[in-house]
């Protein structure tokens, strides 16, 4: 099993257990990509103690690090997330 699908068997449980609005509502974000990554254009791997809910959505993070990073602004880096994606999987 790759890290990127361990991360979201990990992710969506806990996901549900906050929230429980069914599966499809709480699967992470951008594919469980790293939020900050596909904010910035490209895509990366997640760690699965960077996460965060935000308004009822999970996002996932490559690192704590990069975590920081993204909170700066998530209203602004969710935009760019949006604006991006899936055009980064290109």
């Amino acid at each position: 099993m790759s890290l990127r699908r361990l991360i979201i068997a990990l992710a969506v449980p806990l996901a549900l257990l906050l929230a429980p609005a069914g599966p499809a509502a709480y699967a992470p974000q951008y594919g469980g990509y790293c939020a900050w990554a596909v904010s910035q254009g490209y895509t990366a791997s997640t760690d699965p103690h960077a996460w965060r809910i935000v308004d009822g959505k999970l996002y996932l993070n490559y690192s704590k690090g990069v975590q920081k990073r993204w909170q700066q602004d998530i209203p602004g880096n969710i935009a760019k997330g949006d604006a991006n994606w899936p055009k980064v999987l290109k």
